[in-house]
């Protein structure tokens, strides 16, 4: 491991010496590059340097051991240090587990109904609810991007946007299918129902990760809003479709008051489909698997059970199960997103062999 942290700790200064040449500093997104890697190194390299530095009086202090003046001073010494430097050692392999580039950024959520009619869309309204409760729990703000509310209550679809610290490092384990089985509120013989809604969590990107030609790349289309949004709605054309012509992504907002926000949300959806995508080449050119897909949205597919007869929640990836109403309620959610964060991190210890 020793050649390992004085190799990071090189590397560290050559970023350092780099932040200041002016032709870096004058090229501001390599700049802006470099600097967060600088920032996000910080702590891997002190935690280095103390490991190699006790190592290093721990050998000085066993060779002390050969002087009787300062055989028990040594004896202390070499004691104190090897007690350190076990969980030094762990912490650094943590540290050392490469970081998903797009842990600290804001998100942006789509929840779609899938199978199971109306019931699906009342499902999708439930996780809605569940995510803005455990949002305000973190103190995170969420602003709604477009909506397509369903006649018998909840979503077809909803977008929102929700901004906070780290918030895609916690909420990334949310994407995939999610089922729930309960019985309908419209069901008069009390017979369960099975339905699903697919969550999708995108990082949100900014110009610096994705550079966009408005004049070449985009399609904009207007159109009259069809639901509530502001006095002018349905008699303007506050509504923004836009294509994206290199990849045929099409994004569309209808939820705001003016074609500017409208635009402004189209856009952000824009920038995180084609983060994400991105995101997913780069991964699939390093041979590393995909955590989160949605799927079809089948009943087969699925990350996490809702069984609201016998009030339990199960994710199926780690086998945690917890109860119905303290995950939809938002309070116990944490929980299931702790342990998926625990096993990602010892699944990528063992794939790095560290």
């Amino acid at each position: 491991m020793r050649e390992k942290l004085e190799q990071i700790i090189e590397a560290y200064k050559d970023i350092e010496s780099k932040l200041g040449d002016p032709a870096i500093v004058a090229n501001q997104k390599e700049y802006i590059r470099l600097s967060k890697s600088y920032s996000d190194q910080g702590p891997l390299v002190q935690a280095a340097r103390t490991y190699l530095q006790l190592q290093d009086d721990l050998i000085e202090a066993k060779e002390m051991l050969d002087d009787p003046d300062m055989k028990e001073f040594a004896q202390e010494e070499i004691s104190s240090i090897e007690s350190q430097l076990p969980k030094l050692e762990e912490d650094i392999k943590v540290m050392l587990i490469p970081s998903d580039p797009a842990d600290e950024k804001d998100i942006i959520v789509e929840i779609r109904a899938a199978a199971g009619g109306d019931e699906a869309a009342l499902f999708a309204g439930d996780l809605f609810k569940m995510y803005e409760r455990f949002c305000s729990h973190h103190k995170w703000k969420i602003e709604t991007l477009d909506v397509s509310p369903s006649d018998a209550g909840g979503f077809k679809k909803i977008e929102f946007k929700v901004k906070g610290d780290r918030v895609y490092s916690i909420m990334k384990f949310e994407s995939g299918v999610h089922r729930v089985q309960r019985v309908p509120k419209t069901e008069s013989q009390g017979r369960i129902q099975t339905s699903t809604a697919t969550v999708a969590v995108l990082p949100e990107a900014d110009e610096v990760d994705i550079e966009i030609n408005e004049a070449t790349d985009l399609r904009i289309d207007v159109y009259r809003a069809g639901g509530p949004g502001g006095q002018c709605v349905n008699t303007t054309d506050s509504a923004v479709r836009i294509t994206h012509l290199p990849t045929g992504l099409v994004v569309q907002s209808q939820d705001q008051k003016s074609q500017l926000q409208n635009k402004i949300a189209a856009m952000a959806v824009l920038r995180a489909r084609l983060y994400e995508k991105l995101l997913a080449e780069q991964q699939a050119a390093e041979g590393a698997k995909r955590l989160a897909q949605i799927g079809t949205g089948a009943r087969a597919e699925k990350i996490r059970t809702y069984n609201a007869p016998q009030d339990r929640v199960t994710d199926h990836r780690i086998g945690f199960n917890s109860t119905y109403n303290g995950v939809l309620l938002g309070d116990l959610l944490g929980d299931i997103i702790t342990a998926l964060q625990a096993e990602d991190r010892a699944q990528k210890l063992e794939e790095a062999s560290l």
